[in-house]
């Protein structure tokens, strides 16, 4: 059975939670998925959990949202070790920036007669790490935007007039982690980020992998990107990078998926350090 290496939960900008979603993959004929939440690594243990009751393999994971003066560039980490005192300790700055960084894009919306109540977007989050989608998803409910396409193109999106930037990790410093937490960094879905010239300094410090089959990649993109793995002699993953249903993309857990044959060459990228 196929796998999903790119998922996401309650604990980040998803819509179920860890153990919604590894039931979803076990009706979707998934042998295995990955947790990979946006900079937080606190649904992995219930899913993983919930996997060992279900059959389903859960692979640990994490997707740091990095930046490079051009671009935003995001890192998967795969099979890390998720209770590493180092991880958590830098997660937990990027976190407190993240809670920040609501109440400043919040003011900034004011500034343009955009009223949120701050408690209703934490409260939309729940116990996840609250982020932009969140602030779409309070917009939606008041009114301000039809979906949340609508709040990114005219409020949160780079450049936007409630756009804020955060506190995040370089590329080269999300590899070194994950490579820390005995974890395998692969370059996600670089298409969206539309720098392949970084590859290189990325494939030095370390990198073992690149998100060739993504949703948003086309089968033109998915060929080049299967080239450049094959020329840097990375791992080609992927997955759909689900977020759950109501949340602006038209994708189902496992629409994108690949072999068992990947998840034991990451199994073996892991185990050959």
């Amino acid at each position: 059975m196929p796998a999903d290496l790119h998922v996401h939960t309650t604990f980040s900008d998803g819509t179920f939670s860890p153990a919604e979603i590894v039931k979803f993959a076990k009706k979707a004929g998934l042998n295995s998925i990955a947790i990979t939440d946006h900079d937080v690594i606190d649904g992995i243990e219930e899913a993983v959990a919930e996997g060992k009751k279900l059959g389903v393999e859960v692979i640990p994971g994490i997707e740091f949202t990095t930046e490079i003066p051009d671009a935003e560039i995001h890192i998967l980490g795969y099979y890390i070790d998720y209770k590493l005192p180092k991880l958590a300790q830098t997660l937990e700055k990027i976190q407190k920036d993240r809670v920040a960084r609501i109440y400043k894009i919040i003011d900034k919306l004011g500034k343009i007669g955009i009223k949120l109540d701050p408690d209703k977007v934490f409260e939309i989050a729940g116990h996840g790490s609250a982020g932009r989608p969140h602030i779409a998803r309070a917009l939606i409910s008041e009114e301000h935007v039809r979906n949340i396409r609508e709040a990114f193109s005219k409020y949160l999106s780079h450049g936007g007039p409630a756009y804020v930037k955060h506190f995040r990790l370089t590329p080269e410093e999300a590899i070194k982690l994950i490579l820390e937490a005995k974890g395998v960094p692969v370059f996600a879905h670089p298409a969206v980020s539309n720098c392949d010239e970084i590859i290189p300094d990325l494939v030095a410090a370390g990198l073992k992998g690149i998100e060739v089959f993504y949703s948003g990649h086309s089968k033109e993109k998915e060929k080049h990107y299967l080239g450049l793995a094959e020329k840097y002699n990375l791992l080609a993953t992927g997955g759909t990078d689900f977020h759950g249903l109501a949340n602006g993309r038209e994708i189902e857990l496992g629409d994108v998926a690949v072999p068992d044959e990947l998840v034991a060459k990451l199994k073996a990228a892991k185990e050959s350090g």
